[in-house]
């Protein structure tokens, strides 16, 4: 049985486990394809300090990946209009192909995930999840 500590560590091991062949078939590190799929499906975040608040990647390696993203063709970066010293991340046409490839493979770890289990288990675990999710949000505004 894995414990409450072990938890949190093992699904991220488990999920770059399945991310491996993925970003070996791509030719990204690890972090890159984090960054990429996570600006990807969070359009809501588009700056390098949304993914190192939002993500908790640390400042040097989202510069550096996206240095790299940027090299390959697979993000863009825009000035904002109203804010010259902020910077927008655009993913492009070249990252859509990648991004659906890495939602599949995102798709088929939550599957992976939840083998074994009923519709009514899943539905538990998500519900457990939110409230987790929300208790967390009132410690952190400092409402315990």
């Amino acid at each position: 049985m894995v414990t409450e500590i072990e938890f949190p560590r093992k699904l991220l091991l488990a999920y770059n486990a399945m991310c491996k062949p993925l970003c070996r078939k791509l030719g990204l590190p690890q972090t890159a394809f984090d960054i990429l799929m996570f600006l990807g499906n969070n359009p809501e975040y588009r700056t390098a300090r949304d993914i190192v608040e939002v993500r908790n990647i640390k400042a040097n390696l989202v510069s550096v990946n996206v240095d790299r993203l940027v090299q390959e063709g697979y993000l863009e970066r825009r000035s904002v209009a109203m804010d010259r010293r902020k910077t927008e991340l655009i993913c492009t046409e070249k990252a859509k192909s990648l991004m659906e490839e890495g939602r599949a493979m995102q798709q088929a770890f939550w599957e992976k995930l939840f083998d074994g289990m009923d519709q009514e288990a899943r539905k538990a675990f998500m519900k457990a999840l939110d409230s987790i999710g929300k208790n967390a949000e009132e410690i952190l505004k400092g409402e315990y």
